[in-house]
C-alpha cells in the first residue's frame, strides 16, 4: 500500500520508534517541540536531483535535474508540467520513498524522512493501490491505527472522512469492487484520516466525474480554509486556477517558474476575436484585401487579429465599409498557455535525457 510513506518502523501498537507509547504519532514528544518552525515553510527544495541507473548495462537516465521549490504553511501550492517533467518524482523524494542523487529537501522545517515529520503528512499517491479485500472503512480504521490513534477515534474518522469525500454507501464493500474514482476517493480519505498538517496529492482529481471532482475540489478548499497546507499535482490546469494560490512549473526535470498565478499569467493578450454583423459584400472584399481571414459563423463573420497586430486598424476598415460591430473579446494567456509555452520554450531539455557516465552516481534506493 503506496501509504507506507507516512507509516514509520513500530515499536508498540503503531508508535514509531523512538515515539512514547500511548502517543499519537505527529505529536513531538515533551521537550522536543517544533518550537521555531512557525516561520519555516512546510516544505522546500534545493536544486534537488534524481538519477536512476536502468537495466542491465546501468544506463543513466535523469528523472530531475534541478527542482527548487518553497511552500509556505497554511496555502494550497500546484505543481504543474507536462508528462515526464518530474512532479511525480519530485513529490517521492518529499515522501521519503526515493532518495535523491543531490539537493535539498525539508518537510515541515525537518530533512526529509524524520519520524516526527511523516505523522503530520497526508500523501495520495498517483495511482494508490489498496489491499482490496478490505472495505473502505477497514482500511481507513487500518491506517488510523497505524498512526496510534484509539479504535474508536479511528472509527469515527474514517465514518467522517467517508461521508466527506461521498462513499458512506460503500464504506462496507470490499475495495475491490470500488471504480477507480472511488479508489481515489478513499484514497484522498486515507490521506486525510491523521489530520495532518500538510497534504501531498498526486493528480488527486484523476479518474473522477464532474461530479466527484467538484466534491474533492471543495474538500482540498475547506483544507485550505482551516490553515492546512496543500500541495497538488495535476494535469487539469483549469482547477490548479481555482485551487492555488501560488504554483511551479517543471519541465524537463527542472523548475523553470515559480509564484503568485498572477506572476505566472501575465496580463498578455495572445489574440482578439472581433465579430461583425451581416457584412455587405464590400466589407467582406475589403477584409480579404487587408489579409484577414474571416469565418462566417452563422450570419456573423469572424475575425481573428494574433498578438501584436492593430485591433484599431481593422475596427476602422469595418466601420468605413458600414459594418456593425457586434463584439470585440481579447483572449488573455491562460495558465494553460503558460504551461505549453514553458515547455516549449525548454523543448530541447527532456526529463528523462541520458546522462554520460561520467556524471553524478545516484546514491541508491
Amino acid at each position: 500500500m503506496h501509504s507506507s510513506a507516512l507509516q514509520p518502523a513500530v515499536q508498540s501498537v503503531g508508535q514509531p520508534v523512538g515515539q512514547p507509547v500511548g502517543q499519537p504519532v505527529g505529536q513531538p514528544a515533551a521537550g522536543s517541540a517544533a518550537e521555531g518552525e512557525g516561520g519555516t515553510p512546510a516544505l522546500r527544495t534545493h536544486q534537488l536531483a534524481k538519477t536512476y541507473a536502468l537495466g542491465f548495462f546501468r544506463k543513466k537516465v535523469r528523472a530531475i535535474r534541478d527542482v527548487s521549490l518553497r511552500v509556505e504553511r497554511g496555502e494550497i501550492f500546484g505543481l504543474l508540467g507536462p508528462n515526464g517533467a518530474g512532479k511525480t518524482t519530485t513529490l517521492k523524494v518529499l515522501m521519503g520513498l526515493v532518495r535523491p542523487t543531490s539537493g535539498e529537501a525539508e518537510v515541515l522545517g525537518r530533512p526529509v524522512g524524520d519520524l516526527v515529520a511523516k505523522g503530520r503528512l497526508g500523501y495520495l499517491p498517483e495511482s494508490p493501490y489498496f489491499y482490496d479485500y478490505l472495505t473502505g472503512r477497514e482500511l481507513l480504521v487500518f491506517v488510523a491505527e497505524l498512526f496510534g490513534l484509539p479504535r474508536r477515534e479511528s472509527r469515527r474518522r474514517a465514518d467522517a472522512l467517508l461521508e466527506q469525500v461521498g462513499l458512506q454507501r460503500a464504506a462496507q464493500l470490499a475495495l475491490r469492487r470500488y471504480s477507480k474514482g472511488m479508489l481515489q476517493r478513499v484514497g484522498l480519505a486515507q490521506a486525510l484520516i491523521n489530520d495532518p498538517e500538510l497534504v501531498v496529492l498526486d493528480e488527486p482529481l484523476s479518474g473522477l466525474d464532474p461530479i466527484g471532482r467538484k466534491q474533492i475540489r471543495e474538500l482540498i478548499a475547506q483544507l485550505g480554509a482551516r490553515g492546512k497546507t496543500v500541495v497538488f499535482s495535476s494535469h487539469i490546469l483549469s482547477d490548479v486556477e481555482l485551487l492555488a494560490q501560488r504554483a511551479a512549473i517543471l519541465v524537463g526535470g527542472r523548475t523553470v517558474d515559480s509564484g503568485a498565478l498572477d506572476h505566472l499569467v501575465q496580463a498578455r493578450i495572445l489574440s482578439t476575436e472581433v465579430l461583425v454583423d451581416r457584412p455587405a459584400p464590400v466589407l467582406l472584399e475589403a477584409l480579404a484585401g487587408g489579409a484577414y481571414a474571416a469565418e462566417a459563423v452563422g450570419e456573423t463573420v469572424r475575425v481573428v487579429v494574433p498578438e501584436g497586430e492593430d485591433v484599431g486598424r481593422l475596427v476602422d476598415l469595418i466601420r468605413r465599409h458600414g459594418g456593425a460591430l457586434l463584439a470585440l473579446t481579447p483572449r488573455r494567456e491562460s495558465l494553460e498557455d503558460v504551461v505549453v509555452r514553458r515547455a516549449s520554450d525548454d523543448n530541447g531539455a527532456g526529463a528523462a535525457a541520458p546522462l554520460p557516465a561520467r556524471d553524478a552516481q545516484p546514491m541508491g534506493d
